[in-house]
């Protein structure tokens, strides 16, 4: 169970201070706002995220493939009905 780190404001003092409150917040640190002592919002800093892609970039293998057959193109037997 992790533990976070909370800090309690009144609405009014998050409103003049709000751009540096949220910039100086750790990954995972929570701001609890208030208004006339009774809770109406919770600011929390999301965990960041790696900016990585699903597919890899093109030329990634490039160099890989060391031998193709000089028929490696030629139409397969299967398809020369379909051919002529």
């Amino acid at each position: 169970m992790t533990t976070t780190n909370m800090t309690t404001l009144n609405l009014a003092e998050a409103q003049a201070q709000l751009s540096e409150l949220v910039h100086r917040l750790a990954p995972g640190e929570e701001v609890l706002l208030t208004e006339n002592n009774q809770p109406v919002a919770k600011i929390i800093r999301g965990q960041p995220v790696a900016a990585g892609n699903s597919r890899p970039g093109p030329g990634l293998c490039k160099g890989l493939i060391t031998f193709m057959a000089a028929d490696f193109d030629a139409p397969l037997e299967d398809m020369k009905e379909y051919m002529e």
